[in-house]
This record gives structure tokens, sequence and C-alpha cells, in this order.
């Protein structure tokens, strides 16, 4: 908790969203992008949440999403890169709020630098989608399995070669 008594843990993250919705205006504001708002499923059986998507002009770029949950954020950016933030909510973990609003940032400069990496690997025991993403002071790879129709879908997607995502363009003054 916050040190306040009476906190809840939904309070604890209030900043955080407070800290999104902030940087996706500032983003709206200086990049080509649309910018949707839905309520939308995590999972196949999780609750509805809010999304706003960012979706760059430019097609090469990569979009982004932000779900707001009710203790904390998860974020999509491209294909299949996510981060749940914070990556645990246990008193243990601890995770301090202005922390992770300052990764918030860090990781979507990256994003809109043109940091964000993606492929379709293929193997004996089925594909795999790697992602990578590299900015000032962020280096993150992550893999994870993919279903054959997910690994055929990315193939006709592009995916089949290494994908570098584009930076985004800024909006003209």
């Amino acid at each position: 908790m916050d040190g306040k008594p009476g906190a809840t843990e939904t309070d604890r993250f209030a900043s955080l969203h407070e800290a999104a919705e902030t940087l996706l205006d500032e983003l709206s504001a200086r990049f080509q992008v649309e910018r949707r708002e839905s309520k939308e499923p995590l999972g196949l059986d999780d609750a509805l949440v809010r999304t706003v998507r960012l979706i760059p002009r430019m097609p090469t770029a990569a979009p982004l999403a932000v779900h707001f949950t009710e203790l904390g954020l998860t974020l999509r950016f491209g294909r299949w890169w996510w981060e749940s933030l914070p990556a645990c909510v246990c008193e243990t973990c601890d995770e301090d709020p202005a922390v992770l609003a300052d990764r918030l940032r860090t990781h979507t400069e990256a994003l809109i630098e043109g940091g964000l990496w993606e492929r379709v690997r293929r193997g004996f025991s089925g594909s795999w989608f790697e992602t990578r993403l590299i900015g000032t002071g962020v280096k993150y790879d992550r893999e994870g399995p993919l279903s054959a129709a997910g690994a055929r879908d990315a193939r006709r997607g592009g995916f089949a070669a290494a994908i570098q995502w584009a930076p985004w363009q800024r909006r003209s003054l």
C-alpha cells in the first residue's frame, strides 16, 4: 500500500493510470496516429477493461495499446510484445508506481523511435515468436510459442523474416 490508511491496491496504482493518460495525450498530439478507445477483454475469460490504442498512420510503424486494469496497466506493442505494469501486485514485490511510470515512458520511447523488432521462428516442435525492444536504457528479448494457425497468419502478414518496426512520424507544426 502507499502508506495511507485504508488505501486499496486500486488507489495505489491510480498515479500509474494518470501517467499513462498523460503519455497517451502527449503521443496523440506529437505523432501522426489514430487514437481508438474501447472496452476489451485481455484474455478469453477476462472482464472487459478500458483500452486505448494508438495506431500510426504509417503502416510500417508499430501500434501501441494500453489496457487499464484494476491493478495497473498492460502494454502491447506491435504484434507480440506485452508487459504488465506492475508485473506482480503482491506486498513482497511492492513495485513503486513512480518507477513503473518511468518504465512506461522509456519503453514507449523505444517503440516510437523504431526500437521494436519481431519475427516468427519455425522449428521441429512448432513455431515461436521472437521480439526485442531496444532503446535508451531499454534492452529486452522475449519469445513464446505460436499455434499453427497463429504462425500461418503471422507468415502471411510478413513476419517470416525479421521485421524492425519504423519510427513514428511526427505531426507537422
